[in-house]
């Protein structure tokens, strides 16, 4: 079975001369079309740019035009670059997106041997059984971006910060995690400015994530489950009075997502039959057993009937906090709930 087509894998290809003459770049995370569309525009030296690179976009740029373009010699080098961008915004009036890519695919089944094209669709997934069965003809290449999942953003930032020459600290790492969320290009200005800051072979800490990007190391979200999770009541509400300052920046209903992750998680390893570092990491999805931290703390204080206690107030809480039942200020209403979670009865009525 061949490889899987990945991010990596074409710009490693690139990198080393092994150029395809038409690439497809799709799917929901636009941050790997940007970045291999712009490794495609490197092939052109910056001299010849002026010849051999054209750039087009959709909306402004037909079909025939863009085999047109792809179909003429280079001028300066052995090779030119075409790169249409915004074809998931098709061709008003008369092409869909679909209707678009299908209009290429008698030129990507037969590509010029001169012409390196790139097909841009940002955000969206293409779609075209005609071409798609053309492109494969003619040794094209189709990169699918996915979004990144949860479970994939802790992988992802560590492989980012360690292809930058860096090393990280777990908790600089946690910090990092949940301050991107997944959000790809946010992540690498991120890095990239911890690399500019830090330099080669540097250690990305608590205090460097703090001073050159502006989370707090003490007042945060993962600090703010990791205190519930440790069951630390002063450090959980002193946390709390903090996020209450700046509502806007640290609104409940986010703070209570990352809570109920914590105690379905607990949920599932109260119930695991393997409670291993490894045996855990397999029935939770995790991929990195920085992830298990909060979960084992958690094991030591809250039983599973708790923990059931504790999502039903979750529930409780969201629906309130969306004004159904209540019209409390929902941090007094978060208070509350932490109180409890912190002191949960349990179905033997006996509180921890």
């Amino acid at each position: 079975m061949a490889d899987a087509i990945t991010a990596d894998s074409v710009r490693r290809a690139l990198r080393k001369g092994e150029v395809a003459p038409v690439y497809l770049l799709h799917g929901e995370e636009g941050f790997y079309t940007d970045l291999i569309a712009g490794e495609i525009e490197k092939l052109v030296s910056p001299d010849d740019r002026d010849f051999d690179l054209t750039l087009l976009y959709a909306p402004q740029t037909e079909p025939a035009a863009v085999v047109e373009a792809a179909r003429r010699y280079p001028m300066m080098s052995g090779r030119q670059v075409v790169i249409v961008r915004e074809i998931q915004s098709g061709n008003p009036p008369r092409f869909t997106p679909t209707s678009y890519l299908n209009a290429l695919a008698d030129y990507v089944r037969h590509p010029s041997a001169t012409t390196v094209l790139c097909l841009c669709v940002r955000g969206a997934q293409a779609k075209g059984a005609e071409f798609m069965k053309a492109i494969k003809e003619g040794n094209g290449v189709v990169l699918e971006s996915r979004r990144l999942s949860e479970k994939m953003i802790g992988p992802t930032v560590s492989s980012f910060i360690a292809g930058k020459g860096l090393t990280v600290d777990p908790k600089a790492l946690a910090m990092l995690c949940e301050y991107v969320g997944t959000d790809l290009s946010r992540l690498y200005n991120e890095v990239d400015k911890l690399t500019v800051t830090l330099g080669q072979g540097a250690m990305v800490t608590p205090e460097a994530v703090e001073r050159n990007i502006g989370i707090s190391k003490e007042y945060n979200n993962f600090e703010f489950v990791a205190a519930v999770a440790a069951h630390d009541t002063g450090k959980t509400f002193r946390i709390l009075r903090r996020f209450a300052s700046d509502p806007k920046n640290n609104p409940p209903q986010v703070l209570v997502t990352n809570l109920f992750n914590l105690f379905s998680n607990l949920l599932v390893a109260h119930y695991a039959k393997d409670k291993s570092e490894r045996g855990l990491m397999q029935e939770l999805g995790f991929r990195w057993p920085g992830q298990l931290t909060d979960v084992r703390k958690a094991l030591g204080w809250c039983g599973a009937w708790q923990t059931i206690e504790i999502i039903s107030l979750l529930r409780e809480f969201d629906c309130n906090s969306k004004g159904n039942g209540s019209r409390q200020d929902p941090f007094d209403l978060l208070n509350d709930l932490c109180f409890h979670i912190l002191n949960p009865i349990g179905r033997a009525g006996v509180k921890w």
